[in-house]
């Protein structure tokens, strides 16, 4: 440190007494910060020596640039001129390094706004921020300060960067490769020399990071291929003189290739060591491979930490034997004490009830840590449909070792879907409607559904409600009422409407943690009612089944009819393992499904339905996503075919992309679609990745779908010339489709939009209907 303090005295003697003290200069600091700091008292003789100590001393408190001391009669005068503060700090010019973060790292050095300035400090910042790009392979960069003084003894700064361009690599040398070419040892390497995607990827940007990154790569690929005693021998970074090009040179020793002789465990074993021994990858007599302990030291970890030995440290020791290049390898396992859970939090919401989330527990407050029961319970949490994200971390207990909190962090996502709307029009006249789909009714996580519909041709009223945990085994209940009356069947055919009511009773049963079951019933009446001008096909089922009946509408116009009671029991299965409900990313699930209407029923009839989805994780975040649905339907006994609102319909953004919706397989006598017996629609699709901020509420994906309706009936569909078609169905004639897909969970519902390219669509002809075609799709549906 510099120090400019000076010591003058009136006269000749060479100490005195103190008798007062005076500071002069002051502006800021106060005189009993002076006096705080200063070892002289009034009253100490003092000499040159005790001056200038005192003078050290105050100067060791960064506080002034100059101090001077000298007597005036028996007075001791301290005359200083403070050190400016700082009014304002500035960078600009920096884009690789956020000023946010540069300021944090300041402040700590005592840069900053309000603080003594110190030019040391300042020369300081500015190496610290060179080495901080040279870090970034910006050799050119150019640091620059300017300190300007303003009134009452302060300072304004601004550093100015010239950051330049990163230096680039021009050549790689590796030396002392003798088992691999230089392409083998460099294929995973982040640095790279220019090639044609470097203006996009730009790896060949110098960094000293990503270089200590490559060299651990060249070392996992050493080992991993059985050379234990690889290192890599010196390195050496040269800069070209216009700091623009970097030459890199790696001089290696590959050694020999090394086996396994023995592997050993030693320790404490808590857990069996032969249940241990199941997870060590490396066998006796293999190639020596680093990664594989390594994974087999985390194998048996997981392995220990679900007996609550959270801290459980095994560490992979390999000795080398030179001579014989063999290499035995023993696992040291200290398991350290059992951890046992204190207590289990949730934090971030507070629209559930604490029941509600407790319920989803597989791990228990008092009992020891599971790392297994903590995954599961996460993926529970994860897949209720109210939750958008679930993190979760251990909190060790102060001063108990052996105790931990849980603390799950939840983010709460909208429970449902709300949407309503008023209209009118001539043909219908007033039209109301409104859907209301909450998932947590107050707070409870119970599931409620409200649809309401009314116009002049189609009304429907629905209400249900799911208790999803109901009684102390947690099972299922589902009750379910609703009305229609439809006017037409389905868009475009005339003369056939349908009214129906019907009640649903549903519970479900859980057997294991993957898999429950499910029974119930679903009670209908239903009246359909038709005309001569009605299609064939809705004129020979109304004849046909059920209670026909005959009318007329007073018009000249004569109607008939069927009304028929159901009660179908209805059984399902279902496996899941998704980590989610929503947005899953892996995991499977099976559902299948299969109704029956009681026999004796006025019509009666079976349905099956099975339902797979599978994720396969690939790389990084990319996914596979597969999806099968298989369907089929029969009537039993005097029932000529499945009753309409039964059958199976394809195409659309939720079946076969790319093929109008509903409009697949068999065509009525007017050319509309008509439903069949057999669907078969699969999904495979490639999930995009996307940004963290958008993967809870939306997805995108390349699919290829394939899949069709079919009748196998007598009467399979009918030709433009309203002639009856009987056929076996063919699946050669699976439609296929290919094309992106985007989902999106929005408050008013669950948006689908797709643009497929259909690959093998039928065009029509004189005789046959063609594929309905449609290939920018988008639909608004119900997420829960």
């Amino acid at each position: 440190m510099l120090m400019l303090g000076s010591w003058s005295m009136s006269v000749q003697a060479a100490e005195f007494k103190v008798g007062d003290m005076r500071v002069e200069g002051l502006q800021r600091i106060a005189e009993g910060t002076v006096f705080n700091y200063l070892p002289i008292n009034v009253g100490d003789t003092v000499d040159d020596l005790r001056i200038q100590e005192a003078i050290r001393t105050l100067y060791e408190q960064e506080l002034f640039d100059d101090i001077e001391m000298r007597r005036d009669g028996t007075t001791l005068v301290i005359a200083v001129r403070e050190r400016p503060s700082i009014e304002d700090f500035t960078i600009e010019g920096n884009k690789d390094i956020k000023t946010e973060d540069l300021m944090d790292s300041l402040r700590g050095v005592g840069l900053a706004r309000g603080r003594t300035f110190d030019r040391s400090v300042l020369d300081n910042v500015q190496l610290f921020l060179r080495e901080q790009y040279y870090d970034r392979g910006k050799y050119a960069v150019v640091v620059d300060s300017e300190v300007e003084d303003r009134p009452n003894n302060t300072v304004r700064i601004k550093v100015t960067v010239k950051e330049g361009d990163r230096a680039r690599i021009r050549q790689v040398n590796i030396v002392g490769n003798e088992n691999f070419t230089e392409e083998e040892v460099r294929a995973g390497f982040t640095l790279d020399t220019a090639n044609w995607l470097s203006w996009l990827r730009q790896d060949d940007r110098y960094a000293k990071e990503s270089l200590e990154g490559d060299l651990e790569i060249l070392r996992s690929f050493y080992m991993d291929r059985g050379f234990a005693d690889f290192r890599v021998e010196s390195t050496q970074v040269a800069i070209s003189p216009n700091r623009k090009d970097i030459y890199v040179t790696l001089n290696i020793h590959e050694g020999e290739r090394y086996t396994i002789s023995n592997v050993k465990l030693v320790g404490d074993m808590v857990v069996p060591e032969e249940q241990l021994r199941a997870f060590v990858l490396a066998q006796p007599g293999s190639i020596f491979n680093l990664r594989l302990l390594t994974q087999s030291s985390e194998l048996m970890s997981f392995r220990l930490g679900e007996e609550g030995y959270a801290n459980a440290e095994i560490e992979p020791v390999p000795e080398l034997d030179n001579e014989n290049k063999e290499v035995s390898v023993t696992f040291f396992i200290n398991p350290f004490s059992r951890v046992y859970v204190r207590r289990i939090n949730f934090n971030g919401i507070d629209e559930v009830d604490d029941e509600v989330l407790r319920r989803e527990m597989r791990q228990a407050e008092g009992a020891y840590l599971s790392n297994r029961l903590i995954d599961r319970s996460k993926v529970r949490l994860q897949r209720l449909p109210y939750i958008e994200n679930v993190e979760v971390d251990n909190s060790p207990v102060p001063g108990s070792p052996d105790l931990v909190d849980v603390n799950f962090d939840l983010e709460y996502r909208m429970p449902g879907q709300f949407s309503g709307g008023v209209g009118y029009s001539e043909s219908q006249k007033l039209i109301l409607n409104g859907s209301v789909v909450h998932t947590n009714f107050l707070g409870s996580g119970d599931r409620v559904a409200l649809q309401l519909n009314s116009g002049r041709y189609s009304k429907l009223y629905s209400l249900s409600h799911t208790d999803p945990y109901r009684g102390r085994n947690g099972y299922r209940r589902t009750v379910g009422v609703n009305y229609r009356d439809i006017t037409q069947f389905t868009s475009g055919s005339s003369d056939f409407s349908t009214t129906s009511s019907g009640l649903t009773l549903d519970y479900g049963y859980p057997i294991t943690e993957f898999q429950s079951l499910s029974f119930g019933f679903n009670y209908q009446h239903a009246e359909l009612l038709s005309s001569s001008s009605s299609t064939q096909q809705a004129q020979d089922w109304v004849l046909n089944n059920g209670d026909t009946f005959y009318g007329d509408t007073g018009t000249g116009i004569n109607f008939f009819g069927t009304s028929f009671d159901t009660l179908e029991l209805i059984a399902g299965w279902t496996f899941d393992s998704r980590n989610r409900s929503l947005f899953a990313n892996r995991g499977s699930r099976h559902q299948l499904v299969l109704g029956m209407a009681v026999p004796g029923s006025e019509v009666e009839y079976f349905t099956a339905r099975y339902n797979f989805t599978k994720y396969i994780p690939l790389f990084g975040r990319w996914t596979m996503r597969f999806n099968s649905e298989l369907g089929y339907g029969e009537a039993l006994n005097s029932t000529t075919a499945l009753p309409p609102f039964k059958q199976f319909y394809g195409g659309g953004p939720e079946s076969i992309r790319g093929y109008k919706e509903s409009w697949m397989g068999p065509r009525d006598s007017f050319g509309n679609p008509y439903g069949g017996n057999v669907l078969v629609a699969n999904q495979l699709e490639l999930i995009i990745p996307l940004p963290e901020k958008w993967s809870g509420k939306t997805r995108a994906s390349f699919f290829y779908d394939i899949g069709n309706v079919f009748n196998t009936g007598e009467v399979a569909f009918t030709d433009r010339l309203g002639s009856p078609v009987s056929y076996e169905p063919d699946f050669d004639e699976l439609k296929t489709s290919v094309g992106v897909a985007v989902e999106w969970l929005a408050p008013l519902g669950f948006f689908r939009f797709s643009y497929a390219l259909p690959l093998n669509e039928t065009a029509g002809n004189d005789r046959f209907f063609g594929d309905e075609i449609e290939r920018f799709q988008f639909s608004i549906g119900q997420a829960f």
